[in-house]
């Protein structure tokens, strides 16, 4: 019976497409670490066995290719020629044409030829190490990303080759060392899989809620009953067999409710089993995505002339096949925008200080129950200053409106359509461009977060946090308004009960002190225009802290109710414009839950102006200028607030030094500093400032949650005027401190 091929090719396509891999990391590998024998030695056997395996399966023209870039391995592993820039970018080439040539074999499509020109490269290469020469620079022509294949070239294969062929395959599969059957399953399958074990494990969480009302209604029967007995106790013999005949049903009734619960219990073990199994069927490691861009990297990062030192961490970390394949466009925006206007040229990192070669990192690590991916670069960092003037140039916003931003507000204007502070667009990308796809993909559609942490000069850093997958999302239910909602658990922060007293009032807005921060708060009901607000003496309230970059809210809310992984469905078309509201889900009794878009949560916040609170009369007769340091932005901004609203000018800066340097351009009129901040702290700030002749006798107030004595008396040695603990802080006394100390 003759050999049948075909079913074969697609164990082929895809034990060669790993091999491609191997041979492309391996490169990359050796340009850090060149003359790595083991390195060497594992891509000359890749090659060796993709040409052997394909002269088994008869495919000549990836037999060929293989053969041409395993003679040149062959002679870098003896010795003949080192692997220098030229000739690891015709290797490149060659697994480029490879992977080309795999594609239309999965399809059946088995007469591709390899590329002449690229052959006969790679042999010159070959033939030039023969003759004991070290090629310096090559010209080769590009591979097209459609090659047309129109003959079929075929060759005999005798059972010599044959033999070769299997024991070239050897120390490739011996590298693996396990022993897996592997069964071919339509991808929807699985997706049609996963999402019924998500209906399953939301309806779980319906049948656990309903087990414990069974087991409220026990309880109260229970109670009842023995209150019926109390009240018979004594009487004739019907009321006594009544009496039983209570006692037998309440019986019965909780070992009902013990065997359901117990079941219950079992099914919860079944379910989670099932949800684990089920997602672990579509999770692949991160290394997926993050291993191509490497190459991506390194092509461009040559193309512009730069050196750049691209380090990769948590490619183990696993997620959902579904997310993996959305995040790649994202990430492959801020790279292209970390190489194009993050990271400078050499020349440029030089003159600032800084390693001739520039760094783009990208990590992963699990958290708490969702994935963060870090992406940062050590270049020029994101300009406010610049973004503010491309949105006023742009007509974005008005000037006294975007003076009136937070930073946050303002460097998440990268993430608005067609926003850029480039001077120029390129063809590799913009600071912006395709910026609004990565937030539409990562917190609309996939209900993720993006945090972006930024020092100009220094560098940024993109923070994406993700849900483990698709199919179920974590959900924390809240109550509030009489209505049940939910907030996605990649956006929550924490949860916390505060006194009522604790609450303070700052300008038409209210905050809490949660630590070093103060964070203003609202009502969620009165967010959702469900029901006014209704004023209380005393007691305490629940808060539920959430985040949108560097912004953080309090919500006010009445019942945590939990947290669920639950189905999140799309909203209809009709109600696609509700931007409060990303997505629904199904509660008890069949009820509609609204999955709150948290973003929008926050930019309404800022807007919201509630007739009880009303602003302070603002002072028109003092233009004072007022600098306030401090690296919380909530806390900066609370300030600013405050000031502004009693008639000061005020300018904010994020830590001592960057305070500093505004210091020498512009006389303020009083400084308002934190102490604890990167850089420089406000202790070292105000002993730098007192050295300054100009700011020998301005005011310096210190606002801080350094309450020890010995903390307050360093604050007067180095020329505090003032020191307010934070703890303590409310717009009275900082008002009434500025007015003592300028007027």
């Amino acid at each position: 019976m003759a050999f049948d091929h075909s079913k074969f090719l697609a164990r082929f396509v895809e034990e060669a497409r790993e091999h491609c891999s191997r041979i492309s990391d391996g490169l990359l590998n050796l340009e850090k670490s060149p003359g790595d024998s083991e390195t060497i030695n594992g891509l000359f056997r890749s090659a060796h066995t993709i040409k052997g395996s394909s002269r088994m399966m008869k495919l000549s023209g990836i037999t060929m290719l293989a053969h041409k870039m395993e003679d040149v391995l062959d002679a870098v592993r003896g010795g003949k020629m080192p692997l220098t820039p030229p000739v690891s970018d015709v290797l490149f080439r060659g697994v480029d044409a490879l992977l080309l040539m795999l594609g239309p074999i999965t399809d059946g499509d088995t007469s591709g030829e390899a590329p002449a020109a690229l052959c006969e490269e790679l042999a010159v290469i070959a033939t030039v190490s023969a003759a004991g020469e070290a090629p310096e620079s090559l010209s080769v022509p590009a591979v097209t990303a459609e090659p047309d294949h129109a003959t079929v070239s075929v060759e005999p294969v005798s059972s010599v080759e044959a033999v070769d062929a299997v024991d070239a395959a050897r120390p490739a599969a011996s590298v693996k060392k396990r022993q897996v059957d592997y069964l071919r399953v339509d991808a929807a399958k699985i997706d049609d899989l996963i999402r019924l074990m998500g209906e399953i494990v939301s309806e779980q969480g319906r049948f656990r809620r309903h087990i414990g009302r069974l087991c409220d209604v026990e309880r109260a029967t229970a109670l009842h009953l023995k209150a019926v007995e109390g009240q018979l106790h004594g009487g004739d013999t019907e009321q006594n067999t009544l009496i039983e005949a209570g006692a037998a049903l309440q019986l019965s009734l909780r070992q009902s409710v013990r065997a359901m619960y117990d079941a219950s219990l079992l099914q919860d073990h079944l379910v989670g089993d099932l949800q684990g199994t089920s997602l672990r069927m579509r999770m692949q490691p991160l290394s997926t995505v993050f291993d191509p861009l490497r190459r991506t990297v390194r092509d461009l990062a040559r193309e512009q002339g730069k050196d750049v030192d691209f380090v990769v961490e948590g490619g183990d970390t696993e997620l959902d096949r579904k997310i993996i394949d959305r995040i790649g466009d994202s990430l492959m925006h801020m790279i292209r925008n970390s190489l194009d206007h993050g990271v400078e040229n050499a020349e440029e990192r030089v003159a600032a200080g800084k390693p001739a070669q520039g760094t783009i990192n990208l990590a992963a690590c699990y958290d708490s129950g969702c994935v963060t991916i870090s992406l940062g670069d050590d270049g020029r960092g994101l300009s406010v200053e610049k973004i503010r003037e491309k949105a006023l140039a742009k007509r974005l916003f008005d000037a006294d409106t975007l003076a009136g931003m937070s930073r946050a507000e303002i460097t998440d204007m990268i993430f608005m359509p067609g926003f850029s502070t480039s001077p120029i667009i390129t063809d590799i990308s913009g600071r912006g461009v395709g910026m609004d796809v990565v937030r539409k993909s990562i917190v609309d559609e996939l209900k993720g977060t993006i945090i972006i942490e930024t020092r100009e000069g220094e560098g940024t850093t993109f923070l994406l946090r993700l849900p483990l997958n698709l199919a179920v999302f974590p959900l924390f239910l809240l109550s509030t308004g009489g209505k049940t909602c939910a907030l996605p658990a990649t956006s929550l922060v924490e949860m916390l009960s505060v006194q009522r007293g604790e609450i303070i009032e700052i300008v038409n807005k209210r905050a809490i002190r949660l630590r070093e921060q103060i964070i203003p708060v609202e009502s969620l009901a009165a967010l959702l225009r469900l029901a006014p607000e209704t004023p209380a003496e005393a007691g305490e309230v629940l808060v539920v802290i959430i985040r949108d970059g560097e912004e953080k809210l309090g919500l006010v809310v009445d019942e945590i109710i939990g947290r669920e992984e639950m189905v999140v469905k799309p909203l209809p078309l009709h109600l696609q414009n509700l931007r409060m509201v990303s997505g629904v889900t199904i509660g008890e009794q069949d009820s509609i839950i609204n999955v709150l878009h948290v973003p929008e949560l926050i930019r309404q916040a800022r807007e919201i102006a509630e007739p009880g609170r009303q602003r302070p009369t603002a002072r028109e007769d003092h233009a004072a200028t007022v600098l306030v340091v401090d690296d919380s932005i909530n806390t900066r901004e609370i300030e600013k607030s405050i000031l502004e609203a009693y008639g000061y000018t005020v300018v904010t800066a994020e830590d001592g030094e960057e305070a500093f340097e505004k210091t020498r351009e512009t006389l303020y009129d009083i400084v308002i500093t934190d102490v604890e901040m990167p850089r420089l702290d406000g202790f070292s700030l105000t002993k730098r400032l007192r050295e300054d002749e100009r700011y020998r006798h301005v005011p310096i107030i210190i606002v801080t949650s350094l309450e020890k004595d010995e903390d307050k008396k360093r604050g007067i040695t180095v020329g505090a005027n003032a020191y307010i603990v934070k703890g303590a802080f409310d717009q009275s006394n900082l008002i009434e401190t500025v007015r003592s100390l300028i007027g």
